[in-house]
């Protein structure tokens, strides 16, 4: 998967945002790190279509063996689509994090929270710098 169009919070969420029938939509997941440092993951819940995200805030958690962490939106806006698929296939988030993984979809509301975030080469150093 090409990395090199998506942005990361410190928090590993990862975003991509592209125009979608002329809006800024950003899709969302979590990072490659984050699946491996949960290990097997065992419950995904996010927030539902026509909820606001606010950047910072949780807007869902993933549970595994070892932990349940929040998932904290990278982005301000709308969520209008949902990766129900993941619900019975949370294995997809470790063979194809960046990709199929997808956790939600968000209309963008304001592109500021996106000047914040890390490209792939800045975040894989912080995740080597400070374990995470």
């Amino acid at each position: 998967m090409d990395t090199s169009n998506l942005l990361f919070a410190e928090t590993h969420e990862w975003v991509r945002v592209a125009d979608e029938g002329g809006e800024r939509v950003a899709t969302i997941g979590i990072s490659a790190h984050a699946v491996e440092q949960l290990g097997d993951l065992t419950f995904l819940e996010s927030a539902e279509e026509g909820s606001t995200v606010a950047a910072g805030e949780p807007f869902g958690e993933v549970e595994s063996v070892k932990a349940t962490s929040d998932m904290y939106s990278p982005v301000d806006g709308v969520i209008i689509a949902v990766n129900r698929d993941l619900t019975n296939k949370l294995d997809v988030l470790n063979s194809d994090p960046y990709g199929e993984g997808w956790i939600v979809k968000v209309r963008l509301t304001d592109d500021g929270a996106l000047k914040r975030l890390l490209d792939y080469d800045t975040y894989q150093k912080q995740v080597v710098e400070h374990g995470g």
